[in-house]
């Protein structure tokens, strides 16, 4: 009788205990994303919502609500998310290149720990920044404040700020202890805690006839296509072979086999995607929020509808920024110089290649790989706004059908399950699949 993967799974302890403390630490950020902060008319919020809802005039909190998982709109304790710390992080590894001593510092003894120190610090400024905001939001809502506005503001910044960071360590104990990355697993718990909803909307306007059921097949036969092509092109390779020379040890010589640089075709992943969304969150909520209010000047209000995300100067600034952060990523994770560098101190040289050329060589793979692979992640990012517009879905649903939602389901599942099987085969069991193997994505 063929073995079953979820009885093997349970079987082996240490992935067990692994399973167990993942669910229970999402657990904990789902509780999070539901509990209102202090001082919030829940019923009046949620009536707001609804409203913008109906007239699909929620743009901006749905948006939101994508990486954090609904907590957005319920004014939660977990309402920022990891953006806040994604965004952070954005800012150091551009710091660390613009700034020579930066970078000498991040490569001294305990410089990568004096690096996450700075970005933690960085990540609480940010939030401060950006719970403010949420303030200025939350005042422009009739009936949403019980309280005294200063007093308000105080608890609410110190809530937020604290809600955020809380929010990062949970994604570092998932890290540490349990199955694959932790803030990549968060972002993934809060997308596939908005399906239901958006499912059961989806067949609500399908019976009311707001949407055709025919764009609704359509939609469905493209969801599964580019599935396919996502799955497909994560798992791609380009194999670099490199052949190192025979070694003398004391009076025997040794041969060495050649090996071979894989290079995946998008060396970056979907990490441009999270990028350069989480960089367009922190000007997109600060524009939102303040023009929301009574007494916004003409040129907030103008910012606001210029980076509204299913307008075509937003989309047009995601996709340089895509390509911007795909480029920059691959050049920081796979830097030509240091690989050109450890291969020839390891005596190794890429066949018909110069030694003294295998930096220029191998910046021009990268740079074949790097293009088209931005450009396929510019195209994923942006279908959302064409499902929207053309089959006129909702942005809840559209969100869920394509772009980054679709780029992060697929990566963070196909990275967990190759967690999962390099641990079922380390304790001689078999793995999840019968032919083939799982390849992991850097998320």
């Amino acid at each position: 009788m063929a073995t079953n993967p979820v009885v093997n799974m349970l079987k082996v302890k240490e992935l067990r205990d692994r399973l167990l403390f993942t669910f229970v630490i999402l657990a904990v950020f789902r509780l999070g994303s539901v509990l209102t902060i202090p001082g919030i008319n829940a019923s009046v919020l949620l009536k707001y919502f609804e409203d913008l809802a109906a007239q699909n005039k929620n743009a901006f909190a749905s948006y939101m609500d994508f990486f954090a998982g609904g907590a957005f709109s319920n004014f939660s304790v977990f309402m920022l998310g990891v953006m806040p710390y994604i965004s952070t992080q954005i800012i150091m590894q551009l710091a660390l290149i613009i700034f020579p001593p930066l970078k000498r510092a991040a490569q001294e003894d305990g410089g990568q720990r004096r690096v996450a120190s700075w970005t933690r610090i960085g990540t609480v400024v940010v939030c401060i920044f950006q719970s403010l905001a949420v303030t200025v939001f939350a005042s422009s809502i009739p009936g949403a404040i019980v309280m005294d506005d200063v007093a308000f503001k105080f608890l609410t910044i110190l809530t937020v700020t604290t809600g955020s960071m809380v929010t990062v360590w949970l994604g570092n104990q998932i890290t540490a202890h349990g199955i694959g990355n932790g803030i990549s697993m968060l972002i993934f718990a809060g997308i596939v805690a908005r399906m239901p909803h958006a499912i059961a909307e989806l067949i609500t306007r399908v019976k009311t006839r707001d949407i055709n059921f025919v764009f609704v097949i359509v939609a469905l036969i493209m969801f599964v296509f580019i599935v396919a092509l996502v799955v497909y092109e994560q798992s791609g390779e380009r194999k670099i072979r490199v052949h190192y020379a025979k070694r003398v040890v004391g009076k025997r010589m040794y041969a060495v086999n050649d090996t071979y640089i894989p290079l995946k075709i998008n060396p970056s992943g979907v990490i441009p995607v999270i990028f350069a969304s989480a960089f367009l969150t922190f000007p997109l909520q600060l524009a939102s929020s303040f023009a929301s209010s009574s007494n916004a000047s003409r040129w907030i209000m103008r910012l606001s509808n210029i980076l509204t995300p299913t307008g075509i100067c937003y989309n047009v600034i995601l996709v340089f920024l895509i390509i911007f952060f795909a480029y920059f990523y691959t050049q920081v994770t796979l830097n030509p110089i240091e690989i050109a560098k450890s291969i020839r101190e390891n005596g190794g040289s890429i066949p018909g290649i110069r030694t003294d050329k295998t930096e220029v060589y191998l910046q021009k793979v990268l740079n074949r790989l790097v293009l088209p692979g931005s450009l396929y992640l510019a195209v994923i990012a942006v279908l959302p706004t064409i499902i929207q517009t053309w089959f006129k879905f909702p942005q809840s649903i559209s969100t869920l059908m394509g772009g980054t939602s679709l780029l992060i389901l697929v990566g963070v599942d196909l990275d967990t399950m190759s967690q999962v099987e390099a641990l079922l085969k380390m304790h001689h069991q078999d793995g999840l699949v019968k032919k083939g193997k799982i390849r992991s994505r850097k998320l």
